[in-house]
């Protein structure tokens, strides 16, 4: 008998330890606050830059506002090779869920739709510590105002915090 409850109580002990050790695994990222910074966008030197402002957020449960800018190469023929930056109209975090819209520069806008997770690098000094993963739509207006869309799957990479770097210093 008693055998029996030691084995029960083992069982009990390795399925918290299990279950403590799961949720350790899937606790994608950190405070909101946390993840302002610069994001690898589509091609080599574009890229997001997200600005969280905790206090920002109206009441507990409510969405963090979230401000910042898509910077991009143009790619039509009169913009080709231009940096554009398109700052968001909108753009709010909840819990893990990152969601924006950006303003229109010249007939083009994006909204992104997706998470927040903790990437592969160990501290915020290295690329990677954060990943924003979701759908990226690329909006157009045609001279005939006409708006096509297009959705892609994006994963874009946290850049090196270099600001950490000089306060470990």
């Amino acid at each position: 008998m008693r055998s029996v409850k030691t084995a029960l109580i083992l069982l009990v002990f390795a399925a918290t330890l299990g279950q403590s050790a799961a949720q350790q695994k899937t606790s994608p990222v950190a405070a909101p606050e946390d993840i302002s910074g610069m994001y690898s966008f589509e091609h080599e030197g574009e890229f997001v830059q997200i600005t969280i402002d905790p206090g920002k957020a109206e009441d507990a449960g409510k969405p963090t506002i979230v401000s910042g800018f898509v910077s991009r190469y143009g790619d039509l023929e009169s913009d080709r090779g231009v940096f554009l930056d398109h700052f968001f109209s909108k753009g709010a975090l909840q819990d893990h869920k990152l969601t924006f819209t950006t303003k229109t520069v010249h007939g083009i806008w994006f909204e992104f739709s997706g998470s927040v997770e903790r990437g592969d690098a160990k501290t915020r000094t290295a690329e990677g510590y954060f990943v924003l993963k979701g759908t990226l739509k690329e909006n157009t207006i045609a001279a005939d105002k006409s708006v096509s869309s297009r959705s892609r799957e994006m994963r874009m990479k946290s850049f090196p915090n270099l600001d950490d770097d000089q306060a470990q210093r």
